[in-house]
């Protein structure tokens, strides 16, 4: 089989992260994840991802600061960015959308309606 889509997941609950991890894992994706913003930022640019799981309340740096910072690097802006997050007010979300975010997907979350738009984003079906 050709390499796997490699999904960065920053997200600060332990227990979230590992759900996500075995969720994706399980779809046949590889996972890094990362527990505060800086050290997402940090695997971002070391391990390359195809697509970001992000968290918006993180410490060190939020989520809609590393979107932004993702979304304005040249070298970055075409990966995909998901925002994963309980702030789902209409403020958050237009803030999610101006930082770049492809996509804003309220927590507690459907695990197919994340996979249906991860494979979106990433293309199609190649992750299962």
């Amino acid at each position: 089989m050709a390499n796997k889509y490699r999904i960065l997941v920053i997200e600060d609950e332990p227990q979230m992260a590992e759900l996500l991890k075995m969720r994706l894992e399980a779809n046949n994706y590889e996972v890094i994840v990362a527990y505060n913003g800086i050290d997402g930022w940090r695997k971002l640019r070391t391990e390359k991802p195809d697509l970001i799981l992000l968290d918006v309340m993180l410490p060190g740096m939020d989520g809609f600061q590393i979107c932004k910072l993702i979304k304005h690097h040249t070298q970055y802006r075409n990966i995909p960015v998901i925002m994963l997050t309980a702030r789902t007010d209409k403020e958050d979300i237009k803030t999610g959308k101006e930082a770049g975010a492809d996509a804003y997907i309220a927590k507690p979350f459907d695990a197919n309606i994340l996979l249906q738009k991860i494979r979106e984003l990433l293309g199609g079906d190649y992750g299962e």
